[in-house]
Parts: structure tokens; C-alpha cells; sequence
């Protein structure tokens, strides 16, 4: 049986990744001038420790590869304050919310979900969860459904700075944690198929050129790439690319390399290369 923790997990999590799944978030941050997935995350999750330079947010976020980080802060604060990405967020996710739940969204429920969120998040403890210590920092909304999202992002990142205390103690850096959550969800690579050879390939992929007629076809000889002869019921060359020298067939009384000589005539024939010897005349005893 699931711990309590788990099973809270599976309803504020949903809540907490409209942030990074829906569209109204990105809307409110490109508004604001940024451009490119990688510059909204890194301003919107940081946005709560204000103008820290790169070498904090990738202590904290963990597992980006070196540099990922550094290439969008500080310069994410040059378009907008962190102020105004935090409002931003915040509008963008009530939006999400709001077109997700419909009339949901106004009822007692919600207000009494983000009652007990809120609980449950000041509740926990602070210690050594730099990025849940930063967003407790900040005010809390009065509307029931910012209040909802932002207690949900409360629980959310203190269960982050969780993994990355778990994983700093078992010495297992932030690269690493990538490839045992592949192998513990059982993700395998996408297979790849090797690309054919060129003499497989399709004809009308091969450089690009217009596909071959077929042999026998009325359009072979109009074909640019194909000899313009009469002798269209051949086999074509297996070389495409070659040329194919046709001649025309001879006539049957003209000999030719293909066929034997025709017989020689009878004064024509060969002497024999050994000729006997005159009969030797042998002297009277």
C-alpha cells in the first residue's frame, strides 16, 4: 500500500504541471517578450528566487547538462523582472485551470482543495529546500483557484528539492537520474532503421531524379535519361547510369563476331601441318 505522500502526490502534481502541458502559461510569458521553450521554463521556475546567477539555479535544478543553464540566465531577467514572470505564470495557469474544470472551477470545492493544500504545504518543513523555501516566501493568492495552483507548486517543488537531497546523498549525479527513471519506467530508444543502400533505393528518390519508366512502356522513349531507340522491349541496363550502346541487328547473309565463320570451300581448307615424305628409293642388291 502507498504511503499518504504518494497518493498526495497524484492529485497536486496534475494541478502543478499545467505550468509546463497547457498553453495559456506560454501565451503569458511570450507576451512579455520571450521566445523559445527553454527561456520560459528557466525564468518561470526561478522567477521565486529573483536575480541569482546561473551557478545557483543549476545547483538547485540538478540535472541539466553544464551550460543548459547558463544559456538562458541571466539574460531571461534582461526581457522581464521576476515579478512580472510570476504574475505572468500565474495568470496563464488560473486560465489553464479555469478552461479545464469549466464550471467547476467557482464551486466550494475548489476553494476547500486550496484550503488544504495550503495547510498541508506550511505545514512542511523548510530545511534544505531552497527552491519550496522560496515560493513560501511569496504572498498567497486570494482567488480559490490561484490559491489551489499555488499551494499545489508549493507541494510540488518541496517534493523536488526531496529527490535532489536523495539523490545528492546516494551519490548519483542529476545525468544519472535521467537514465534509472528510464530504466525503472522501462523506456527503451526508439528503434531506427539503417538507411538503404543507393542501389535499393527507390527510383524517384535516387538524386533526386524523375522515376524510370517502365520497360515496354509508350512513355520509355520520351523518358530524357533513356536512349531514344527502337528496341524498347529490352531488358534495361542494371546500370542506369551508364549508356547502353544499341546497334542495329545485321543482316543474316553478313557474317558477323557473333556467329561462326561460315564453312571454307574446298580448295580453301587447310593443308595439313605435317606432309609425308616421298617414298625413299632403295638401291638394286
Amino acid at each position: 500500500m502507498e504511503n499518504v505522500a504518494r497518493q498526495l502526490k497524484d492529485l497536486f502534481v496534475p494541478i502543478h504541471e499545467v505550468a509546463y502541458m497547457a498553453d495559456e502559461p506560454n501565451e503569458e510569458l511570450q507576451a512579455l517578450g520571450y521566445e523559445g521553450y527553454w527561456p520560459l521554463y528557466f525564468a518561470s521556475r526561478s522567477a521565486p528566487l529573483g536575480r541569482v546567477p546561473a551557478e545557483v539555479v543549476d545547483a538547485l535544478f540538478y540535472n541539466f547538462v553544464p551550460g543548459e543553464v547558463a544559456a538562458c540566465i541571466p539574460s531571461v531577467w534582461d526581457v522581464a523582472t521576476p515579478e512580472a514572470v510570476l504574475a505572468a505564470r500565474q495568470r496563464g495557469c488560473v486560465k489553464a485551470l479555469r478552461n479545464i474544470l469549466g464550471d467547476l472551477a467557482d464551486s466550494p470545492v475548489i476553494a476547500r482543495a486550496a484550503d488544504l493544500f495550503t495547510k498541508a504545504a506550511f505545514s512542511a518543513p523548510v530545511e534544505g529546500r531552497m527552491l519550496f523555501a522560496g515560493l513560501r516566501s511569496l504572498p498567497v493568492p486570494e482567488e480559490p483557484l490561484a490559491k489551489l495552483w499555488h499551494a499545489a507548486t508549493l507541494l510540488r517543488e518541496h517534493r523536488g528539492d526531496g529527490h535532489t537531497a536523495a539523490l545528492v546523498t546516494h551519490g548519483i549525479s542529476g545525468q544519472e537520474s535521467h537514465v534509472l527513471l528510464a530504466l525503472f519506467w522501462d523506456m527503451k530508444p526508439p528503434r531506427v532503421r539503417p538507411p538503404r543502400p543507393p542501389h535499393r533505393r527507390p527510383a524517384g528518390r535516387r538524386n533526386q531524379r524523375p522515376p524510370r519508366p517502365r520497360p515496354g512502356s509508350r512513355r520509355q522513349h520520351l523518358h530524357p535519361s533513356r536512349p531514344q531507340t527502337q528496341n524498347h522491349h529490352r531488358r534495361p541496363h542494371r546500370h542506369p547510369g551508364r549508356p547502353r550502346l544499341h546497334l542495329p541487328n545485321p543482316p543474316r547473309d553478313q557474317p558477323t563476331h557473333h556467329r561462326p565463320n561460315p564453312p571454307p570451300q574446298k580448295d580453301q581448307r587447310r593443308q595439313p601441318l605435317l606432309t609425308p615424305l616421298p617414298p625413299t628409293q632403295h638401291a638394286e642388291a
